[in-house]
């Protein structure tokens, strides 16, 4: 029996992979939806739509940019994780994802469990922009004006317990100043009431605020990293300007499904990492203030756990309440 019973092991286990390899050879045969969890112009949905077009011709198919906003991200990205896991919905989310994971006491998926790594996409700086009508020019003067008016300047936010609310937050604790938070629905609809005077400060990602800050709609007061931005070298850090010990940065990547094909999401990480190290993808970020992250499908893994238990940290050291 033992005779009969081994070659049958073997079949069995020589055929499980089959039609994982199928699907890593067939895929993708159809157009891939790419969910971003926020509302168009914001740094996720640029970060997407400029990511779309070379990953498709990676793949040989189309990728759809399909914004589902709301709830800090948690809509879209709950989207994805009871998505079919076949490699034809994918999710480009930001440091919120992780975010969210420390803030939140229960959330309708878990970070971890339910999301396949595929690919770090980028990072950049945040910079602090204010509508000229504020009066302050520099960061310098902001202090001030803020200190001047206790509680009656605002800042905006893209909802409670998201990256931009904790790094302004955090700013706000270091220089001892009180702003009233606005929450909205993405960078883009915050940027918008900015622009309009609605609100007095926003912790904005560098590429949604770049445009306006150019066309002299919006004043550039600081960025949040270690060193300058290449595109607003005029600009100082946050330490620059008084705030030695504070920086913070934005970070967006590629996700699937949990329990997608590991050909498929090898696949996905292989055009995704041939996609950002291309030289007309990578001069179209740095244009926009984005430096190019590509990495493998561990890295992205790792550095999601790294994040989470940061964050973490920071949401007890500042007392913040947990949703």
């Amino acid at each position: 029996m033992r005779r009969i019973a081994l070659p049958s092991l073997f079949a069995v286990l020589l055929a499980v992979p089959a039609p994982f390899v199928q699907a890593a050879e067939s895929y993708p045969s159809r157009p891939i939806r790419l969910v971003v969890p926020f509302a168009p112009g914001g740094g996720t949905d640029i970060n997407a739509r400029i990511l779309a077009e070379p990953l498709g011709r990676e793949l040989g198919q189309t990728v759809v940019v399909d914004n589902r906003p709301g709830a800090s991200s948690i809509i879209g990205t709950d989207i994805v994780s009871k998505a079919t896991p076949d490699g034809y919905t994918l999710l480009i989310n930001a440091i919120s994802l992780t975010i969210n994971a420390a803030v939140y006491r229960k959330l309708p998926f878990d970070t971890r469990r339910d999301f396949a790594p595929i690919s770090l996409v980028s990072d950049q700086p945040n910079i602090l922009v204010a509508n000229p009508q504020l009066g302050a020019r520099t960061f310098k003067e902001f202090v001030a004006l803020a200190h001047s008016r206790p509680g009656k300047l605002t800042y905006g936010m893209p909802g409670p317990g998201t990256g931009v609310h904790l790094a302004s937050a955090l700013l706000l604790m270091k220089v001892k100043a009180e702003l009233l938070s606005v929450p909205y629905k993405g960078t883009g609809p915050a940027l918008t009431a900015l622009l309009g005077n609605e609100i007095s400060v926003y912790l904005s990602t560098f590429a949604s605020a770049l445009p306006h800050v150019k066309a002299g709609r919006l004043v550039a007061y600081a960025v949040t990293t270690a060193k300058r931005a290449d595109p607003l070298p005029e600009v100082p850090t946050v330490a620059e300007s008084g705030v030695p010990d504070y920086e913070y940065a934005t970070w967006y990547g590629l996700l699937a499904p949990a329990s997608t094909p590991r050909p498929v999401v090898n696949r996905l990480n292989k055009a995704t990492v041939a996609a950002l190290n291309s030289t007309d993808l990578r001069k179209v970020f740095v244009a926009q203030g984005l430096n190019a992250r590509p990495t493998t499908t561990v890295e992205f893994a790792k550095y999601i756990d790294s994040e989470i238990t940061k964050w973490s940290g920071v949401v007890r050291a500042a007392n913040i309440a947990l949703r």
